[in-house]
């Protein structure tokens, strides 16, 4: 089984609202998950992204691929210094 961790789109038409999530890549993207393991609101304020990075990290250390946007995602807050934990999860 071939992991990823990507966005799944939820909210309403035109305000859209995401979940990241772990799946198997050949589900469709609003298909079936494993584990939520984040959020993203894109319309939101600046600070309006949220991930555990001890679950993407056993995700990662069990083979998970994580999508382009997800790992953008991610090493932008990095970079911000948003994110705790900042040593534990290598994108």
């Amino acid at each position: 089984m071939a992991v990823r961790i990507r966005l799944k789109r939820e909210g309403a038409r035109n305000c859209p609202y995401y979940k990241i999530v772990v799946t198997d890549q050949r589900h469709p993207r609003d298909g079936r998950f494993i584990e939520i393991v984040g959020r993203y609101n894109p319309r939101g304020l600046e600070g309006d992204f949220s991930v555990e990075l001890d679950r993407v990290a056993y995700w990662l250390g069990v083979g998970a691929q994580p999508s382009q946007t997800v790992h953008n995602l991610i090493k932008k807050e990095k970079a911000r210094g948003r994110l705790q934990g900042q040593a534990s999860v290598v994108v």
